[in-house]
């Protein structure tokens, strides 16, 4: 079954029931406004700064249709209509560019979130099936090359810290890190991050995922 206009240009994503069977494809805008289950890769990037331990995080692009302009996994994406997990690791690479071939990730869970919000002055219900990946990195975060019109900033603090963080022992951490302008021009910064600042998901999640991070950077 497909929904939506089939001659749109819009990317299609495969869409499920509430118990997990595939019930057809779905625009991205009709998949957001609707609330369909979709599937998504994601995958944080680590690494290793003498004894530090790192973990960085994306900042969205303003244009983004959830969540704009709030830090997020390093590098993620929906998986297309027809895609596999396998083939979304390509999203490392678009969104950072660091070559990667899914060999080199370290699977840590999959998890489904349900959340919503207004992006852009829209409505949107998101509901996704995400498969959650590790990926240690041995390069520094300046030579990271962002996707321009999905990642605007890239940061980095340590793990430790961002446990303390997200399991409420701390109320914000420090991070490192660069915007990129709409010239392409990097500023480099530093600055406290919160919880509130993060896309919507438990907390826990979080804290778990980094607890993970941790055991294998």
């Amino acid at each position: 079954m497909s929904f939506g206009d089939d001659s749109s240009k819009e990317e299609r994503f495969d869409i499920y029931d509430d118990s997990g069977a595939h019930i057809g494809t779905a625009s991205r805008s009709e998949v957001h406004a609707l609330g369909y289950w979709h599937r998504s890769f994601h995958c944080w990037v680590t690494r290793r700064a003498g004894d530090r331990k790192l973990v960085m995080f994306q900042l969205r692009h303003g244009n983004k249709d959830t969540y704009p302009l709030h830090y997020d996994i390093t590098a993620a994406g929906h998986l297309a209509a027809g895609e596999t997990v396998q083939d979304a690791v390509r999203e490392i690479e678009e969104e950072l560019g660091i070559p990667t071939t899914f060999e080199m990730l370290i699977p840590l869970s999959q998890t489904s979130f349900e959340s919503s919000g207004i992006a852009q002055g829209v409505p949107f219900i998101d509901r996704e099936i995400s498969d959650v990946f590790a990926l240690v990195y041995d390069g520094p975060l300046d030579s990271l090359q962002l996707q321009a019109d999905e990642v605007i900033g890239i940061f980095e603090a340590e793990l430790e810290s961002m446990i303390e963080l997200f399991e409420g022992r701390l109320d914000a951490v420090i991070a490192q890190g660069f915007e990129v302008d709409e010239n392409g021009s990097r500023r480099f910064d530093e600055r406290q991050v919160t919880t509130s600042e993060f896309v919507t998901r438990p907390l826990s999640h979080y804290a778990a995922v980094f607890r993970s991070l941790l055991a294998h950077t």
